[in-house]
């Protein structure tokens, strides 16, 4: 069997443990390795030639990033999981005993489990390289650092920017590492053997004592001022979590626990907490959409075809969108972009928006600016066809305007390539309609972005009946070079995102017209886990753009899409949202960091807020209906799988994460149950509520999705 630990001694009375495990592109922490890594520590203790130890990664470009996570979904129980975290406390500890100097070489990513071994080294030193990061992401897929990092971590940087990095999963880069205290040193990729060797030769060190802000050396320097600091991180998390994530509160105790009771007690409660959260059915949930997204990595979007390679691309308009969609073409796929527009003002908003973006990464010093300067250098502009006849790919995000879609296919035919493919950009317009006017429909595809883009994951890529599967892979090829995350949808009024949501949004409206007040109605769905509520996101989306997509989704989908009538009083009184602050909350100067409703508004619709329905029951009224629509674009083939419609509905619109999306939280709700909610809601509402066919078919036979 080959080796993951290899171990060489140099002539210095260096020895270097190189870890590298076979067949993989990436080092991950494994339950199995620990007896190999006992053996290695107990050869070097016996061996009295060796004077120090530096670790360090074979894979060219991570040390190691993080522990194998399936090896969490093989725990049956809670006491499994304990055993597990208590064998990485084992080893770290053996390792860190080690009466010679241990020095961790870090290249690459150092994340979780890895950084937790690098913890347990005496020094470490890491590459000034773009690809290091050092971080303990964990929170992320609801669980904590369970190999000691809860206790190592606050010991060597101080309480608060462990806490900071542990109930975020921020990654640290090498200078920020450094100034810190999390390394000892950053050098060039090219010396840092060498420098770790030299490390090593030196012996142990004192580490520096760690500069902290003068506020955080009061507060951490007593155990008054450290339990100010534990009181005001738990509040912060349970205002962030509105209580639905368990593991940032858990972080908190073991690290309380840890400072007060000494390391003994802080790792035994860091097992046990760790082992509640990987049996948590919210950490399976987070689990579930990490290995979502790492298997839709792998797939192209369609079976057999390979994508084209994509040396140019074109942007239609040079609005919002069309500048945020320029804007991650250039600076994340690094792929030249002409934006063409029919006005100058469009064109210099896009390189406006564009360079604001890059310029942020400028001030925060992330990036030189020369290298903002050469990203800007990959986008220009024209009003009129030039230079546009190499493009690979061309995306339109101009006006939700048929006849105006159809005259950007035929200008693109007659400009461009023969194989060039035409995206559009539309939220309502179905593809198939835009691909009438093209000679080449194969060519024609849905690529629905949402806003504001470079902030916004997911992107729909629709295909109608006559695209072809190399169009499919291309632009899906495409979409994950920008960063985002694509999933393949089929043709149809609203997409799956749009439509899904679109139900939603009218009930929330249904309900706010029953007299439930604005701020209620946004709260309770905030409470239940999504980042902002219906009327708030309806206020930064636009009233107007609402009331355009009603109708087309009503004549394409029925009846049950008809939006509130009350809602064109809203357009009458010029009220379209935050872009024209005017709208359901109070914009401009005057408005506080805590948005206020304005009362006005009720006025406009004819109401009067009444008394505020329970919470939940609110809530449940407006999730019902997008868990029901989810599985009818199921059933009409809109989405391809169960996966597909959790991810869309998870970074399309953030419905909450730790139930896994709709169709994750339909198995835990139970078909039946969500069919008695439906048809309860129906008896009393009306028709928009009954339960699609394969809800009541799941239902009768105790079916699940997954």
């Amino acid at each position: 069997m080959e080796k993951t630990f290899n171990l060489t001694r140099r002539d210095d009375g260096i020895a270097i443990l190189t870890m590298d495990v076979p067949g993989e592109s990436m080092n991950t922490l494994k339950a199995q390795f620990g007896p190999e890594i006992s053996e290695i520590l107990a050869e070097i203790k016996s061996d009295s030639c060796i004077r120090g130890l530096v670790l360090i990664s074979g894979k060219k470009d991570s040390f190691v990033a993080g522990a194998d996570i399936s090896m969490l979904d093989a725990c049956k129980t809670t006491g499994d999981a304990k055993a597990l975290s208590q064998q990485g406390h084992v080893v770290f500890n053996e390792l860190e005993a080690l009466t010679i100097p241990v020095v961790a070489a870090i290249h690459g990513a150092c994340l979780g489990g890895g950084l937790e071994l690098a913890l347990a080294c005496h020094q470490r030193v890491c590459s000034d390289d773009g690809k290091t990061m050092l971080g303990v992401p964990e929170v992320q897929l609801g669980l904590l650092p369970g190999g000691g990092g809860t206790q190592r971590l606050p010991r060597l940087v101080g309480i608060t920017t462990a806490l900071d990095m542990m109930l975020t999963g921020k990654q640290i880069r090498p200078k920020q590492a450094l100034k810190m205290g999390l390394v000892n040193d950053v050098v060039p990729q090219t010396i840092l053997l060498q420098t770790a060797v030299e490390m090593a030769l030196a012996g142990k060190r004192a580490p520096k004592p760690v500069k902290k802000s003068l506020v955080n050396q009061v507060l951490e320097g007593t155990s008054f001022g450290r339990n100010i600091i534990f009181d005001q991180a738990t509040k912060q998390v349970e205002k962030k979590t509105q209580g639905n994530y368990p593991a940032p509160a858990k972080i908190i105790d073991c690290v309380r626990q840890g400072i007060a009771k000494g390391m003994q007690k802080g790792l035994e409660v860091e097992a046990s907490h760790f082992a509640e959260l990987v049996v948590s059915k919210e950490s399976e949930a987070l689990r579930s959409i990490f290995f979502a997204t790492t298997e839709m990595k792998k797939e192209t979007g369609a079976e057999g075809a390979s994508p084209r390679k994509v040396k140019k691309a074109v942007i239609l308009g040079g609005g919002l969108m069309g500048g945020g969609i320029a804007s991650v073409t250039t600076t994340k796929a690094k792929i030249p972009v002409r934006v063409k527009d029919i006005s100058e003002k469009g064109l210099s908003n896009a390189l406006a928006y564009a360079y604001k973006l890059l310029d942020k990464g400028v001030k925060r010093r992330h990036m030189t600016p020369a290298a903002r300067d050469n990203l800007m250098a990959l986008m220009t502009t024209t009003t009129e066809y030039k230079g546009v006849k190499d493009a690979d790919i061309v995306v339109e995000a101009v006006f939700e305007d048929l006849a105006l879609k159809h005259q950007m296919v035929k200008d693109i035919e007659r400009e461009c390539g023969e194989h060039t493919i035409f995206a559009s950009n539309t939220s309502s317009l179905p593809i198939s309609q835009i691909a009438e006017a093209a000679t080449r429909p194969e060519n024609v595809i849905g690529l629905h972005y949402f806003s504001p883009v470079e902030k916004m994951p997911l992107v729909e890529v629709i295909a109608h009946a006559k695209t072809s599967p190399e169009t499919i892979a291309t632009t899906v090829a495409f979409a994950r070079k920008q960063g985002k995350t694509p999933i393949v949808v089929q043709d149809g009024a609203g997409f799956y995102v749009n439509r899904i949501l679109a139900l939603y949004m009218n009930e929330a409206a249904q309900l706010l017209l029953e007299g439930q007040s604005v701020e209620h109605l946004d709260k309770a769905l905030v409470k239940f886990g999504f980042p902002v509520g219906p009327i708030t996101l309806l206020d930064e989306v636009g009233i107007d753009v609402g009331a355009k997509i009603s109708p087309i989704l009503e004549k394409e989908l029925g009846e049950r899409f008809k939006a509130p009538a009350a809602f064109d009083k809203l357009l009458g009184d010029d009220r379209k949202g935050r872009k024209n602050g005017k709208g359901f909350y109070q914009y401009g100067a005057s408005s506080k960091k805590a948005k206020a409703v304005d009362e006005s508004v009720y006025g406009v619709l004819g109401i009067k807020p009444g008394t505020n329905k329970d919470a939940k029951a609110v809530a449940e009224r407006c999730v019902v209906q997008m868990l029901n629509e989810a599985v009818r674009c199921l059933e009409d083939g809109i989405i391809a799988s169960p996966r597909d419609g959790d991810i869309g509905a998870i970074f399309g619109i953030g419905f909450p994460p730790f139930l896994g999306g709709p169709f994750h939280y339909i198995d835990t709700l139970g078909a039946a149950n969500l069919v008695r909610i439906l048809e309860g809601y129906q008896s009393q509402f009306g028709n928009r509520f009954e339960p699609c066919e394969r809800l009541k078919t799941m239902a009768q036979e105790n079916a699940h999705f997954f």
